[in-house]
């Protein structure tokens, strides 16, 4: 591997077949498309979910098992298992779902044609509006709920794929690329403690998908469960996310979202797949 300090970018980037030196970038490429043929399964409810138990896969579970909780027909959902570390995004079933080969990808099945959605914020706001629970109706309450769940759309990937990926598993430690992206991600979990200094939710003073979308993110940070890094980051700085986490962290549909695709951890947490709600009495 080339040593940070004298790399110089070539006229030309060319691809080195994955010689990255870390397993976590092994299977990326620069091109798009099916590497294989692998038919997606099909449950027998009217969604299919094909997922990860992974921050961005539990936001759309959470919402799922919330939605149930209210007594939704129609919510009933099978909920697949893609390990993305072996390379099932990149089946031709899931690509025709998903072009761009990411967890979660949603089929809904209960019309006469099957419906694909892609990208968890599309997939939190379709059903949301399909079910017409977690997002206000009110213009501006809805336009502060969506504006938080873009917000999180355009800012997770700092902390994920820049903080989480130069921080823990790059295979070179390199101090401006950490610093770079410690420095945003505190800077993010600044702009969400003075927001919930001043409101119990993210949206306002109801819970909305807009609080499924980050706290599985930047929750997750401050209670520990992400990157070993609450000290490095000093996440008891921010009392007010941290207020907001513990509060949502203590609502049993997300105590059961969280788990679901769940295939790393602890073993009690993890529920490869979701068929049924018994699902969850038989981990017990």
């Amino acid at each position: 591997m080339t040593d940070p300090s004298r790399y110089v970018p070539p006229k030309v980037w060319t691809w080195n077949n994955g010689r990255s030196g870390s397993p976590v970038t092994s299977l990326n490429r620069p091109t798009a498309g099916a590497t294989h043929e692998k038919e997606l399964p099909v449950g027998r409810h009217p969604l299919q979910l094909y997922s990860l138990g992974t921050p961005n896969g539990q936001k759309v579970t959470i919402l799922l098992e919330e939605l149930l909780a209210l007594g939704h027909p129609g919510v009933e959902y099978d909920a697949w298992l893609i390990r993305i570390g072996e390379g099932d995004q990149f089946g031709s079933g899931f690509v025709a779902v998903n072009p761009n080969s990411k967890i979660p990808a949603l089929v809904d099945r209960s019309g006469p044609d099957p419906i694909r959605v892609f990208e968890s914020g599309a997939i939190l706001l379709y059903l949301a509006e399909k079910f017409g629970a977690f997002l206000p109706a009110e213009p501006s309450l809805r336009a502060e709920c969506l504006s938080w769940l873009f917000w999180q759309m355009g800012s997770a990937p700092y902390l994920g794929g820049g903080f989480g990926h130069f921080y823990a598993y790059a295979p070179l430690k390199i101090e401006y690329a950490i610093d770079r992206f410690a420095m945003e991600t505190k800077r993010q979990l600044d702009v969400l403690d003075r927001r919930l200094a001043d409101s119990e939710y993210i949206a306002g003073s109801k819970y909305t998908i807009a609080d499924m979308a980050i706290w599985p993110w930047y929750g997750g940070l401050v209670q520990g469960r992400m990157y070993e890094a609450s000290e490095f980051l000093s996440v008891q700085d921010y009392r007010h996310v941290r207020r907001w986490a513990d509060a949502i962290s203590g609502r049993p549909a997300v105590a059961r979202g969280r788990i679901v695709n769940r295939a790393f951890g602890e073993p009690s947490e993890q529920l490869h797949e979701r068929h049924d709600a018994s699902d969850f009495d038989r981990m017990t």
